[in-house]
């Protein structure tokens, strides 16, 4: 029977739902399931890993796992996998989970696969499904080793409602700390805006927004939503908008329940980072525009002209 370690994606104290994801795709195939949590004043955070679908809670609580640092956590998954003896240990994808993935699959002599969107499991043998090449072509891959470490892309898998799991908790030592790298500070955005990994909905503005005063007006359409802000890489290459807020290939993944290209043309790298969303609506004035292949619902217009009656038909459904 598969074993499958979920590895708990945790944000300044709150599980995230990458973490029922992921635990919903192993009940889903069958597998024993258990949680590795890593952090500091975690524990009381148990219940609600039971509750996403685990029935073994491996938990690592120490001051000194308050800020991530690649060595030490990897440590405590590698440690939590052989305690459940697990086969199939998976990562979110998150920095942090891309960055441990390597080390645990060195410890563990595993293989490591990352930008999952579907495993598969017939009798022993393991398949995965991932996307190459910008997304043109999706490769089956034959996993020839007894274990697999695998980053799962965002939104691959769907949180299935009602489950649940049984509270079971094993404390982890805390690990030796890595004296090679020493996280001294994490700084934060400190604009308080959403963070893109984490939004619902996704709004994110192209060079079809010209200037400064376009961008404003799309991020208003974003405020409006309570929305997450993104752009394409034009933008970020022009000054107007920070590299942590570009969506594609060489920026992050998204996989909202809606996702909104305001001027954006529908380069093939952007669309590598977005086209996991579950509905995608595009605003570009260029009817032959790429982005219109790949979404559910276009509008043929200028964003200066469309995007404020967006905003009021908003406001309508709104009340």
């Amino acid at each position: 029977m598969a074993k499958v370690l979920v590895i708990a994606d945790i944000k300044q104290g709150e599980l995230k739902g990458s973490t029922a994801e992921l635990l919903s795709k192993a009940k889903a195939i069958g597998a024993e399931t258990a949680v590795v949590a890593i952090g500091s004043n975690i524990e009381s955070l148990a219940k609600d890993l039971a509750n996403a679908g685990s029935d073994t809670q491996y938990i690592a609580d120490d001051a000194s796992l308050e800020l991530f640092s690649a060595g030490p956590y990897a440590s405590c998954v590698v440690d939590a996998a052989k305690q459940s003896n697990a086969n199939l240990i998976w990562f979110g994808f998150s920095e942090g989970g891309k960055a441990m993935a390597p080390r645990v699959a060195a410890q563990l002599e595993a293989a490591c696969a990352t930008e999952i969107i579907d495993i598969v499991l017939e009798a022993d043998q393991i398949t995965v499904t991932r996307p190459a090449i910008a997304n043109k072509v999706m490769q089956k891959v034959k996993i020839n080793t007894e274990r697999l470490v695998a980053v799962i892309r965002a939104g691959a898998f769907e949180a299935a409602a009602g489950l649940s799991g049984t509270e079971n908790v094993v404390k982890l030592t805390a690990p030796a700390p890595d004296l090679k790298a020493v996280i001294k500070e994490l700084v934060s955005d400190a604009s308080g805006e959403i963070d893109l990994a984490d939004a619902d909905i996704v709004v994110s503005v192209g060079r079809g927004a010209k200037d400064q005063a376009g961008i404003d007006l799309v991020k208003d359409l974003a405020h409006d939503l309570a929305a997450g802000f993104g752009s394409s890489r034009a933008m970020v290459d022009g000054g107007f908008m920070a590299h942590n807020k570009q969506v594609g290939q060489t920026g992050k993944i998204v996989a909202p329940t809606l996702y909104m290209a305001i001027g954006i043309s529908g380069a093939i790298q952007h669309l590598a980072g977005m086209n996991g969303s579950k509905t995608i609506l595009a605003v570009n004035k260029d009817p032959e525009a790429p982005i219109f292949n790949a979404a559910d619902y276009g509008i043929v217009g200028d964003l200066f002209e469309v995007v404020p009656i967006l905003k009021e038909e908003i406001k309508k459904i709104r009340g």
